[in-house]
Order: C-alpha cells, then structure tokens, then sequence
C-alpha cells in the first residue's frame, strides 16, 4: 500500500520532469483550453512510459517545488473526459493528497496514469481546440511533444519506478503518526476513525447535528489516512456517514431555498468499498432531484442577482439588504439553472472575479456551487 505523501515527496526530491513525471501549478478543468492540455500530457506520459504508472502532481510551483496547493477536486467523471477524446485511453486516477504544510482548505492533486493493460498507443479520436483528430503525443524529456513520425512503445522506467513506489510504502508508524495528526488537527470538531480489513484506517470529522431526519455532519473532512489521500471535504454542505465491515459510505446533502425557506436535498452517495486483497474501488452515484419553483418568483431573483452582479463588477455599495442577498448569490443562481434558467451558470461565472474581491466568505460559497455543478453536467 503506497503512502500518496510520501510518493509525491519522492517525486519532488527525485528530479526534473521526465518521461513519467510532470508537475503543474494547476489544472483548469473547468475550461475547453485546460481540457485540451491535460489530454495532450495524458496522451503524451502514456506513450512515453507504457509498463508503468506514470505521475502528474497539481499545486507545485514549476521552478522551486514551492508546494501552493490547489483546491479539493471530488470530479468522479474525469475518466469520461480521457474517454471521449482519446483512442486507447489509459485509465487515470485524480486524488487529493493533504500536506501539514498547506492551509486547511488546500491539498495537492495527484494524478495517476497507469500502465497500459495493452500495448497500443494513445492518440487524439476527436479534435479539441488546436489538438486535432489523429494527434498522437509522446514524453520526450520534460515536454509532451507531438510526434512527427511513427515510434514504438518502450519500457523504460522500470525500475526507477519501482524504486520510488517501493521507498514510498506505508509502514505502522506512518498510519499511527497520521492518525494522532488528523485529531489534532480537527480536536474542536466531532472525530472518529474507523479499520477497515485490518488494513485501511479512515478518520473523518465534522461538526455533529442530530435531527429528526437523522444525524448530520457540516465542515466535513474525510481521509483514508493509510494512503494520505482525502476522500471528501466541504466546507459547506452537510453530509451523512454509514459504514459496515466492507464500506464506508458517504450521502451528500445541499442545502437550498428561496426567502429563507430551506430544505436539505440528497445530492450524491459515495460508497468506498474495500476489499481483502488490499484493494478498494469507490462508486459515485448522482441522487438529486432539483426543486422547482414558481417562475415568477425566480424571474425577480433573475433579476435582482443582475443588478447585484452589475454592483460588484463596477464595486459600488450594497444596501443592508443587498449585502445579505449578495451571500445567496451563488445558491440562488444554482436554483435559477436548475429550473431552466439557461444562462444563469455562465453569468454566474464571469462573476467569479467580482465575487472573489468581495470576500473570501461568498468566493467559498462560489466554489461549492460550481462543485455542484459540474457534478450534475457530468451525471
């Protein structure tokens, strides 16, 4: 079982980029542009290292491996993306590692190409932006460069990879010292661990609420401390936890509602399944059913959030109501989406820069929204 912190730490003291290793500040997933470049690295690490795993870790700085972390990234559908664009597609893995040294609402992305089950090139089937149908990338060095003429497939790496996979292995000490920091690190929050076939430990915290719909946890932060990989975290929503001897399952609330009345909605169940064979899968399945509202009530928030946008872009002052709604701005767009109101989300998101010089607490807000949806696009 390979401890993910250590493996990074591994690959940032090993050297440069190179035929199975790169690093990026970050990804912009979110855009056609950071699409077609992750899929021409992804093509590229593939070709150029195809017996084994090779490695992209987001949120280091390119020149001094200044660790600036990015964002928690929870999409399960990131390999539909390599699907649908590439031939041959390799299967990947995105995980979410956590680092003492980075604030509490950052981690770094770990992407894992694995090792082709069948020696066949990957290249580009459908054309994105620049990156045209037939394109077919190899690693040479630390570029992802286009190939002119035809190559075969090598094994290379071997045993450099090896190496460092192996001197990245959990050991006792490890889970125990991860254990003790992840509860002291949330000590003011509700914490638990939980063994999972004697193998895998997963502590999670948040802050505990008993309903009459059941118990309830907010400001979650899930990890499977044995890999150092976080499984979830919110810093909003409110999630419910079960678990057995074989999974540990996690139902995701949000929580929605106009002029005050709020209801909490199930939006998605995770269930992290572990095996004897040292193994685990995770399945993610979409269970929201959006609420729908009048129109005519939804087309004065329509409205009032254009005026609200029109404020912040032009950083005018907000009234005492106004700096209220102004905190409801990303939740009421999303109902505005849900409910048919087409343009809301791309609105929505050219406001990005005005809401984040607003302030950090609707920038959050923001953020969460956008989660939402990209999961709903997705499913």
């Amino acid at each position: 079982m390979i401890n993910k912190r250590l493996l990074i730490k591994k690959l940032l003291t090993y050297n440069d980029e190179n035929s199975f290793y790169d690093k990026k500040r970050q990804l912009n997933l979110h855009s056609k542009e950071g699409k077609a470049k992750f899929l021409k690295h992804i093509c590229a690490l593939s070709n150029a290292n195809p017996a084994n795993n090779s490695y992209i870790v987001v949120g280091v700085e390119d020149g001094d491996n200044k660790l600036t972390g990015v964002d928690f990234f929870d999409d399960s559908k990131i390999q539909n993306l390599i699907n649908a664009y590439l031939r041959n597609p390799p299967s990947i893995l995105y995980e979410n590692i956590p680092f003492p040294s980075l604030p509490k609402n950052k981690v770094l992305g770990l992407v894992t190409v694995k090792a082709k089950t069948s020696w066949q090139k990957s290249f580009f089937k459908k054309s994105i932006l620049k990156y045209y149908s037939g394109y077919i990338y190899k690693r040479i060095g630390s570029n992802s460069s286009l190939m002119e003429e035809d190559f075969d497939l090598e094994d290379r790496n071997s045993t450099i990879v090896f190496e460092i996979e192996k001197s990245a292995k959990n050991n006792i000490e490890h889970t125990l010292d991860s254990v003790i920091s992840f509860r002291e690190k949330h000590q003011n929050r509700d914490t638990h661990y939980k063994v999972f076939k004697e193998q895998f430990v997963v502590c999670w915290s948040g802050r505990k609420k008993e309903t009459s719909e059941g118990i309830f946890y907010s400001r979650v932060d899930i990890e499977m401390v044995t890999e150092q990989v976080k499984l979830f975290y919110s810093a909003l929503d409110e999630v419910a936890i079960h678990y057995n001897e074989n999974s540990f399952i996690i139902v995701e609330y949000v929580t929605l509602g106009i002029n005050n009345n709020l209801k909490r909605y199930p939006l998605e169940k995770r269930i992290i399944h572990f095996s004897e064979n040292g193994n685990y899968n995770i399945a993610n399945e979409l269970i929201f059913e959006p609420p729908q509202y009048d129109k005519k009530a939804l087309h004065h928030i329509y409205n009032a959030n254009a005026a609200l946008i029109n404020k912040l872009k032009n950083k005018l002052s907000l009234t005492e109501n106004e700096k209220i709604d102004v905190l409801n701005l990303p939740s009421t767009s999303l109902i505005l989406k849900l409910n048919d109101f087409t343009d809301a989300k791309q609105k929505l998101i050219e406001a990005k820069t005005y809401i984040k010089r607003y302030s950090e607490e609707l920038y959050q807000e923001y953020k969460e929204v956008i989660r939402i949806l990209r999961k709903i696009k997705y499913h």
